[in-house]
């Protein structure tokens, strides 16, 4: 069912459809690790299947037939072929555009109500964007298992990963560092650089390292107390992209420290993530992509019309070892 006034109807679907379209660049340009995906070229979009699958590559000791020889030695020429892949749920996010019959004839103009729509957009969509940001730092089991895979399951050394089990496969653990256990002392300002350093060398390999850092309030503030003597160096990339960001370079690491709290406080409190985005992917359904979901929803029994727009996917990696985590 649909409001009597068709062209009201229709001035409401074209408005929501043409703001929807811009949502997918707004909410990846809006967190800081969705924005350095972006970057990246890591948001991949997929189209179809019951779960998300990222191959992986990895050195299986079992099988590893590489070693080095002399003249006419026989070569090992056993199979070595360990390339799998991890496979990540789907979830699925929503967020409602309510309209009554009411504000429709308040609002009885097309640009009043274009207006009305575009002021109901933008909290939908600043509301996906915080739910998301928030859920990123998740392990993916709040609200019953539906929240995304984040940071919290990726960057871990226990439980089960995309499928692939960390007892199993001990290449599939991220490095960590605490600050009591391994450095003696809790995180602060006086020591938060070593223990960056720390950690850093532990995800180094060649010219793969960590180059983003997402730290809680708690801890950029200790790491920006920490260069108060020397002068401070701004990421530019970061900074001019609205983010409060400043360089590390220790530990054979050159990487963006970037504010992950602020006001609502996203970041998980007292962590900070040292990732390798080139093995992190925001992998979207190709067709929830912040679009419209369905038609026009009205009730029976009410004078009001709901428009949903919807996301769907996860994030994924195909490389967990290269990144790490700084705790307490």
């Amino acid at each position: 069912m649909a409001f009597a006034n068709t062209d009201i109807s229709d001035i409401i679907a074209t408005t929501i459809q043409a703001r929807s379209g811009k949502l997918a660049d707004n909410a990846t340009n809006n967190t800081p690790l969705f924005a350095r995906l972006k970057k990246r070229g890591n948001v991949r979009p997929f189209n179809g299947g019951n779960v998300i699958l990222e191959e992986i590559m990895y050195s299986d000791s079992t099988t590893n037939n590489t070693n080095s020889y002399s003249g006419y030695e026989s070569l090992n020429i056993s199979p070595n072929s360990p390339i799998s892949a991890a496979s990540f749920p789907i979830k699925q996010y929503a967020a409602a555009i309510t309209i009554s019959g009411l504000e429709t004839l308040q609002n009885a103009g097309e640009e009043q109500i274009i207006d009305l729509l575009d002021g109901r957009m933008m909290v939908a969509e600043a509301q996906l964007m915080n739910r998301l940001d928030l859920d990123s730092y998740g392990d993916g089991t709040t609200n019953g298992g539906k929240d995304l895979t984040g940071l919290l399951a990726a960057v871990a050394t226990t439980g089960t990963y995309g499928g692939i089990s960390r007892s199993s496969y001990a290449f599939w653990k991220s490095a960590s560092y605490s600050g009591v256990t391994d450095g003696g002392a809790a995180v602060s300002a006086t020591n938060i650089q070593q223990y960056m350093t720390a950690l850093a060398v532990k995800l180094v390999r060649n010219n793969d390292m960590a180059d983003l850092i997402l730290f809680d309030n708690n801890y950029y503030a200790f790491f920006v107390n920490s260069l108060q003597a020397i002068q401070r160096v701004t990421s530019d990339t970061d900074a001019t992209a609205g983010f409060a960001s400043v360089k590390f370079n220790g530990g054979g690491t050159s990487a963006d420290v970037v504010l992950g709290g602020g006001i609502g406080g996203a970041a998980t409190a007292n962590k900070g993530w040292f990732l390798n985005t080139k093995y992190i992917y925001l992998r979207p359904h190709g067709q929830r992509n912040f679009v419209p979901i369905g038609g026009e929803r009205q009730s029976v029994n009410q004078d009001a019309i709901v428009k949903l727009i919807g996301w769907a996917g996860n994030i994924t990696s195909s490389g967990p070892q290269f990144s790490g985590i700084l705790t307490a």
